[in-house]
């Protein structure tokens, strides 16, 4: 059980994310409440996925492979789904386009790098960007539930963590874009010699 531990926790992220969907789609505050802890349950598991897998020294290539899959599934959808309830919208759309569109390049590199056995390891700087971004979303989720802070309070907190989390995206992306180069440089020099 031990030894699977980690990647049972990676797991319950995943399956948690359809109820955190349904939840949102409510516009009671028990609804909200529910979506609220159960986005934190599954922000928890990210935490305790990684490390007890390090602490334990039970690391497994489908860990590392569903780990960051697990978070992009998370954080997209709830991000999603807090656009299309109007909980993010104007100019507080942009950092979440940002955050979309960098998941996007960010998981098409790592495809790419894997097929020609390069490893892409999550760096510092992004697991501190996706701790933010889940701080901002939990803020906005419980916005329009939480009775004793006025919503505009956990409004303000969530935008703002959410720009500052668009901000370490950009930086974050650049890195393994910056990283990928030699790659990316190596592979386009070979399709033009041939």
């Amino acid at each position: 059980m031990r030894k699977n531990l980690p990647n049972l926790l990676t797991f319950s992220r995943v399956l948690v994310i359809p109820l955190i969907i349904l939840a949102i789609f409510f516009p009671q505050k028990p609804a909200h409440w529910i979506a609220t802890i159960l986005f934190i349950f599954a922000c928890a598991t990210d935490f305790m996925d990684g490390y007890l897998a390090r602490r334990w020294g039970i690391v497994s290539p489908l860990g590392q492979f569903l780990d960051p899959v697990a978070d992009k599934l998370l954080v997209c959808s709830t991000l999603l789904m807090l656009v299309g309830t109007g909980a993010i919208r104007g100019l507080s759309l942009l950092p979440a386009v940002i955050i979309l569109c960098r998941e996007i390049i960010v998981s098409g590199l790592r495809e790419f790098l894997a097929e020609l056995n390069v490893g892409m390891p999550v760096s510092w700087g992004a697991k501190w960007k996706t701790g933010i971004q889940m701080m901002a979303l939990g803020f906005l989720l419980i916005a329009d539930a939480a009775p004793i802070v006025p919503i505009l309070v956990w409004k303000s907190l969530g935008i703002t963590f959410l720009w500052i989390a668009a901000a370490l995206t950009v930086y974050t992306g650049y890195d393994y874009l910056k990283a990928a180069k030699s790659q990316m440089g190596h592979i386009w020099m070979d399709d033009n010699t041939a």
